[in-house]
C-alpha cells in the first residue's frame, strides 16, 4: 500500500530508534458491518475469514447495536508520606484543590482535561489514579506529562514526596481488576440478535450450542483458571486491528479483558460483548505512518476530526462481537480444527 521509504522518513525520532528495517505483516480485511469495513494485520490464518464470517451473520440480522463511554487515559503516581494521617490530609487536600490541579494539568495540553482521581492510601504511600479525557489520541504521554505537572503542585503546596509517576495503580499494560472495574480509555459495549435460520445457514450451529460453549468454557472455563477475561479470543481481534491502525500494541493487556454473553430470545441468538478497558486514538502513535493512516481511512476515520476515537473504539468492538460470534460457533459445529488445517496451514 506504500513506499517503504516512507517509514525512514516518518517513523525515527518519533517511533522508533536506530531503525534498521521494517517488519511486515499481511493486513486483510472483513466486513462490512454497520458501514465500516474492518482492517486486520495479523499472521494467523483463519483469523480474518472467521471474522467476516460473523459480519455476514450480523449483517443478515440487521447490524449490531454499539455503546462506546469514555473513561479516560489514567496515570497513578505514588507519593511518599509521613504517616497514616498525613496521608488521609493529602487525599483531602487533592480533592479540595481539584480545580486548580485541573487547571494545573490544562496547561500542558490544551486538548486535555482532568477528570477525576481515585485514591488509595496503604502505610505511608499514597497512590492517585488520574483520569484524563485526552479527545482524539491515546493520550499516555498528554497524562504523563499532565500527572508530572499536578505532582509537582502537591510537592510544592504538601509535604508529599512523589516516588514514581507511574505507581502501577494507573494501571498501565497490565492485566488487573481495577482497570476491569472502573474502565479505563473507552469501555465497548457491542450486541445483535441473531436469528435462528441465520445461525443455522451461516454459522452452521445452534442458539442454544452456541450460548452452552460461552456458558460452559468463556465463562466457567475462566473462572476455574482465573482468568481477567471471560471471553473466547479478544485478544485476536484487538491485536490485529490495534496494528492495522499504528495503537500501541502493549494495551491489548487490558483491551484482552471483557466479557461474552449469550443467552436465547425467543428463540433467536441474543449476543453480546462487553470491552472494559480499550485504550485508542486517531492521531499520535503509529497512526500517523502511511499503512496506518490508511488503514484509518478504510474506516473512514479521519485523525484529528471530533469523534475519531470514538469512531475507532466503536469499530473495533464490532470487530470484537463478530469474531466471538463466529468462532464460538466454530466451537460449537466443532469445526475449528478443520477451518485452521484448511486457512492456517493451507491444507
Amino acid at each position: 500500500m506504500t513506499d517503504d521509504k516512507a517509514y525512514f522518513s516518518k517513523a525515527p525520532g518519533r517511533n522508533i530508534e536506530n531503525m534498521v528495517g521494517l517488519t511486515k505483516i499481511p493486513l486483510g480485511a472483513a466486513g462490512p458491518i454497520n458501514g465500516f469495513t474492518l482492517p486486520f494485520a495479523t499472521t494467523e490464518g483463519a483469523l480474518v475469514a472467521s471474522v467476516n464470517r460473523g459480519c455476514k451473520a450480523i449483517r443478515e440480522a440487521g447490524g449490531a447495536q454499539v455503546i462506546v463511554e469514555l473513561v479516560g487515559a489514567s496515570r497513578g503516581p505514588v507519593f511518599q508520606v509521613a504517616n497514616l494521617s498525613a496521608g488521609q490530609k493529602l487525599i483531602v487536600w487533592v480533592r479540595k484543590n481539584f480545580k486548580k490541579l485541573q487547571a494545573v494539568a490544562h496547561k500542558t495540553e490544551p486538548h486535555l482535561t482532568l477528570l477525576s482521581f481515585k485514591p488509595q492510601l496503604l502505610g505511608r504511600r499514597v497512590w492517585l489514579r488520574f483520569s484524563f479525557d485526552t479527545q482524539e489520541a491515546m493520550g499516555m504521554n498528554m497524562a504523563t506529562m499532565a500527572s508530572e505537572a499536578v505532582a509537582k503542585e502537591i510537592e510544592l503546596k504538601t509535604k508529599a514526596r512523589l516516588i514514581a509517576i507511574s505507581g502501577n495503580y494507573c494501571v498501565d499494560k497490565k492485566a488487573s481488576w481495577l482497570n476491569f472495574i472502573e474502565g479505563r480509555g473507552k469501555k465497548v459495549w457491542a450486541e445483535a440478535v441473531i436469528s435462528r435460520r441465520v445461525v443455522k445457514a451461516i454459522l452452521k450451529t445452534d442458539p442454544e450450542k452456541i450460548i452452552e460453549v460461552v456458558h460452559s468454557k468463556d465463562w466457567l472455563g475462566s473462572i476455574l483458571s482465573g482468568s481477567l477475561g471471560f471471553n473466547a479470543h479478544f485478544a485476536n481481534i484487538v491485536v490485529a486491528m490495534f496494528l492495522a491502525t499504528g495503537q500501541d500494541l502493549a494495551h491489548v493487556v487490558e483491551g484482552s479483558m471483557g466479557v461474552t454473553l449469550a443467552e436465547l430470545s425467543g428463540r433467536d441468538l441474543y449476543f453480546s460483548i462487553y470491552l472494559p478497558s480499550l485504550m485508542v486514538g486517531t492521531v499520535g502513535g503509529g497512526t500517523h505512518l502511511p499503512t496506518q493512516k490508511a488503514a484509518l481511512e478504510m474506516l473512514g476515520i479521519s485523525g484529528t476530526k471530533s469523534g475519531g476515537a470514538v469512531r475507532l473504539a466503536e469499530a473495533i468492538g464490532l470487530g470484537v462481537l463478530a469474531g466471538e460470534l463466529s468462532l464460538t460457533a466454530a466451537l460449537a459445529s466443532r469445526d475449528l480444527g478443520k477451518a485452521h488445517q484448511k486457512l492456517g496451514r493451507g491444507k
